[in-house]
């Protein structure tokens, strides 16, 4: 019976989402993360009676048909980039954007990767890297003599230089913007790269033309609902039992068709 088949598609596509749920839930202290959700479509259908076509002589039509559903299959587990909450710090280091923008990290390999996660810090020769030790573009680096680091809403970096009156800029952050921010790569590490899907990346200023803005002593929370993601769990785990429910019940009609020829 194709009811067998169907219902195991239903059953892989829940396991799916409670996968995507599991990770959402895990990664609900995680900074900048964005929450994923798991997408479905329908397969193809057995058009076992045509509908539109002639049912009589006198050229009668069907009004309807019959079709039988083959099952669903997953199409995509889209990121959603919403603006999550943010936290004070304290930490002139730690930087959140409040709209759009990501920062952008140069890689080992020469390449770029772009964040939320503005947990930074200063390597030895004092310039702003991530937590692993990647360099935050453009590179900045805060001579070991200076104090007192200010980063305003437009991304620029200040810091007071010993023998100096006023704060000396050091330089200045840029955010970087996508067409389809969806259509960014996850790496780890709190890091999305370039794909096809998600266009060039566009970089600009801070405050301008649709960027956001940096919040200095700030870090952008998770955007993943705690009650949001049990009650999809939840729903994930009824549908999978009903789902299972189908398998059995076809397998007690299918054992019923042996019994009945033998």
């Amino acid at each position: 019976m194709l009811a067998l088949y169907t219902a195991a598609s239903g059953m892989a596509a829940q396991e799916l989402a409670v996968q995507v749920i599991s990770n959402n839930i895990a990664n609900l202290s995680t900074t900048g993360y964005k929450r994923q959700r798991a997408e479905f479509q329908d397969l193809l259908y057995d058009h076992v009676r045509q509908v539109g076509t002639q049912s009589s002589n006198q050229g009668n039509i069907l009004p309807v048909g019959i079709e039988l559903g083959l099952g669903v299959k997953t199409v995509g587990t889209p990121r959603l980039m919403t603006q999550g909450n943010l936290s004070s710090t304290s930490n002139s280091l730690d930087l959140a954007v409040q709209g759009d923008g990501f920062f952008k990290i140069l890689m080992p390999d020469g390449s770029f990767a772009y964040t939320r996660d503005g947990s930074f810090n200063l390597d030895a020769q004092g310039r702003i890297v991530t937590a692993n030790g990647n360099v935050v573009q453009p590179g900045i680096t805060v001579p070991s003599t200076a104090s007192s680091i200010t980063i305003n809403q437009q991304g620029q970096v200040s810091a007071t230089i010993p023998g100096s009156t006023t704060p000396s800029v050091l330089g200045q952050f840029t955010l970087t913007r996508f067409i389809n921010e969806a259509g960014l790569q996850a790496i780890g590490d709190n890091l999305l790269v370039e794909t096809p899907a998600s266009g060039p990346p566009q970089d600009g200023l801070a405050m301008q033309n649709g960027y956001g803005n940096i919040q200095q002593g700030n870090l952008e929370q998770s955007n993943v609902d705690a009650v949001v993601e049990m009650t999809n769990l939840i729903t994930a785990q009824r549908s999978y039992e009903m789902n299972s429910k189908v398998i059995t019940a076809t397998d007690q009609m299918l054992q019923t068709n042996n019994n009945m020829h033998s």
